[in-house]
């Protein structure tokens, strides 16, 4: 029998142009459902624009069509048509008009430039005609936007049109991640160098990507915006230790009686343009809230603190339904130099409340001790299939 180990440099080479293929197809499929996606809000925000100059008080109009479109569109869609993403669509077209559409189109093609159509006229001839969103031009148009959805919401946070297409520019020049450009903007690049004596030296600079700045391919489909847009269930757990904890974590919980209701796991919030993950959310029948929990591989610090009481203000905004007490969060750290539990509980409106959660709620020094053990055995269980793994 031919050897098939990794030692055999056929099946090696074998392996190993299997893998590029995959890798290289993950990327493709990533990169087209981002164009895609990109090609159909830009299209979204086209329509919405047109709705709006049809009303009288177009303020007033356009912000009643956002809301019956994110109504009517949430249930027929599900995620991701909310009225401020269906907004951020709007603002889309407008800081990407068609005729700056219309230039890169034309100077990828060399056919004729593209020119905007309002329902009930026809395109000019030798024009090519930019249609509605059902339109098969819909994989032409996604050709106009080579960055990923992601990157043109972080762009329009920028005001200054100038200033917004150099880091558009930048970013296509250097191949920036969503996460290099984020940092970017954040650190005024643009002001920075347009006062630096040595401009060269700064974009050449700009161009290293920094550890933790690549994107893999399966990170670019988990991005929320396309799990959002194929509307596709979105937990995930960036670790097989944090992973284990979570579900060890939700059974026991579970077990301690049917006070706890189990609600969601990686529970996906936004703010502003950031993202957020909880990582477990239950509800407590007898205190009638929500209890948020969040899991920390490291140790505690103030910033966890601070995250947890962000989460509950979220929670008690938007998922807290009426008549149900304010949401408890719950901070669980597993680090290997000491495991604790505590629960935030400053944010309820009075100390009576605070004492009866604490009374019913699970001891914190029980949880802190079910995490240790339950972290020692999955370092046991991680061990013990590594030795297996050598000896076979």
């Amino acid at each position: 029998m031919k050897d098939l180990t990794p030692a055999n440099p056929d099946y090696a080479g074998v392996h190993g142009d299997i893998v590029a293929l995959l890798v290289a197809a993950r990327r493709s499929a990533a990169r087209s459902v981002n164009a895609l996606m990109t090609a159909t809000y830009w299209a979204i925000g086209r329509r919405v624009i047109e709705f709006e100059q049809g009303g009288q008080d177009r303020a007033a109009y356009g912000q009643a069509l956002l809301k019956r479109l994110s109504a009517d569109l949430s249930a027929r869609f599900g995620r991701g048509f909310s009225e401020r993403n269906l907004e951020q669509m709007r603002l889309f077209y407008l800081a990407w008009p068609p005729e700056h559409i219309s230039q890169t189109l034309s100077a990828k093609s060399g056919r004729p430039p593209i020119s905007q159509t309002v329902s009930g006229e026809s395109a000019k001839p030798g024009h090519l005609q930019i249609r509605s969103v059902a339109s098969p031009d819909l994989a032409t148009l996604a050709t106009a936007f080579p960055l990923p959805w992601s990157a043109y919401v972080r762009l329009l946070s920028v005001r200054n049109e100038h200033t917004r297409a150099f880091y558009e520019t930048e970013a296509l020049r250097c191949g920036w991640s969503v996460r290099q450009l984020d940092r970017q903007i954040n650190s005024q690049f643009y002001e920075r160098i347009a006062l630096s004596r040595n401009k060269a030296a700064m974009l050449q600079k700009a161009e290293a990507a920094e550890p933790g700045d690549l994107t893999t391919p399966e990170q670019a489909l988990k991005d929320p915006f396309v799990l959002e847009f194929l509307n596709l269930k979105d937990e995930y757990s960036e670790s097989e230790l944090e992973d284990g904890l979570i579900r060890h974590l939700t059974d026991f919980l579970l077990e301690l009686g049917d006070d706890f209701a189990f609600v969601g796991r990686q529970r996906r919030l936004r703010l502003d343009d950031s993202w957020f993950r909880v990582d477990l959310l239950f509800f407590h029948r007898r205190l009638r809230c929500l209890l948020v929990i969040d899991l920390k591989i490291g140790k505690f610090s103030h910033a966890d603190a601070g995250q947890m009481h962000m989460y509950l203000n979220y929670a008690r905004e938007h998922w807290t339904k009426p008549g149900e007490n304010p949401p408890v969060g719950l901070i669980l750290c597993a680090s290997k130099g000491g495991n604790e539990a505590r629960y935030a509980l400053d944010g309820l409106p009075n100390q009576v409340l605070a004492a009866e959660y604490r009374t019913v709620l699970p001891d914190e020094k029980l949880l802190a001790e079910e995490l240790e053990k339950t972290r020692g055995e999955l370092e046991a269980r991680r061990i013990g299939r590594g030795d297996d793994a050598e000896r076979t």
